[in-house]
């Protein structure tokens, strides 16, 4: 073939062009024609999600290849299916596309699977080990006050270095509040501040921050005192916000759960909070993606904090 033409991932103004993230893989890793490099196809994922960012436009999960579940796996049988053969799971390698491997955590999940997890930081850990029965119990207490990892895999590996005892705190808060201003009668536009307090490696910072409504002030008051201390932080923002009520017959005394997902251009991550405060509950979501971000670019937390933790 002399001209090639598509979209490569099916953005575009006509319905149907050729998916080229989908297509390329195909035609060199199921039908043997050559049509990258290995390096090249291996950076595919990385490419489409750059495209979608800068489009500002999302790639579905079940997208073939490059999309974030489309080597997603849950439940016990599966989990340890593909530990021990992933090709009795799997299509193809999803390194050959530059994407990874995401084992749900949930309920039906197994000690299996958790260990697998656990594995990952912690290699010679072993099955019956107490740790691995602390963590698996603290699945089970927090999906019973209302948790649910299976779309935050982000906060469980952070709870797995807690009770690994690798975890250490990026910042200490002092206190954080938001507040709204809503002028009477339709009198003027509506705004939301965010005032944020930390402590890092024993110094002082605060920052206030306006946004679209009080969580998006928050965020943005948040990284804006830490981006001093960590500056990659400038990269990441929120690219999805959902919430559920965990008991609506609690009205508004009902616990609710707040997933985020936020993005950094190249990679993208989930994170979760449970409270009966839904500014709280995204607090909670908040910290946890900011720490792991961190903790994945190897960033070394400051050696001792004081106050109360984060």
């Amino acid at each position: 073939a002399r001209h090639v033409q598509g979209t490569l991932v099916g953005f575009g103004e006509r319905c149907d062009n050729a998916n080229l993230a989908a297509m390329i893989p195909s035609l060199q890793l199921k039908m043997g024609y050559k049509v990258l490099c290995e390096d090249s196809l291996a950076k595919l994922t990385l490419i489409a999600r750059s495209v979608a960012e800068i489009a500002n436009v999302g790639i579905p999960d079940g997208m073939p290849y490059v999309g974030l579940r489309a080597f997603t796996h849950k439940g016990g049988m599966h989990i340890d299916g593909i530990s021990k053969n992933p090709e009795s799971f799997e299509h193809i390698n999803p390194e050959l596309v530059g994407n990874e491997r995401r084992l749900l955590m949930s309920e039906v999940a197994g000690r299996a699977m958790v260990l697998k997890r656990i594995q990952q930081y912690e290699p010679s850990i072993k099955k019956d080990d107490s740790r691995t029965k602390a963590i698996v119990d603290s699945l089970k207490r927090m999906e019973l006050a209302g948790y649910q990892f299976e779309g935050a895999e982000s906060s469980f590996e952070l709870v797995i270095c807690k009770h690994l005892g690798t975890y250490r705190p990026y910042f200490v808060l002092d206190h954080y509040k938001t507040f709204g201003e809503f002028p009477h009668l339709g009198g003027g536009e509506e705004s939301h501040t965010a005032v944020v307090k930390v402590k890092v490696d024993g110094k002082s910072a605060i920052a206030v921050a306006q946004g679209d409504g009080p969580v998006h002030a928050m965020d943005k008051a948040l990284r804006k005192v830490l981006e001093a201390f960590y500056p990659s932080l400038n990269s990441m923002h929120l690219s999805d916000y959902k919430v559920r009520v965990l008991d609506s017959r609690s009205a508004t005394a009902a616990r609710v759960r707040v997933l985020i997902e936020t993005t950094d251009g190249t990679a993208t991550w989930s994170t979760v909070g449970v409270s009966s405060d839904i500014i709280e509950a995204s607090w909670m979501a908040l910290v946890d993606s900011i720490e792991y971000k961190l903790m994945k670019e190897g960033i070394a937390p400051p050696e001792i904090h004081e106050g109360v933790q984060a």
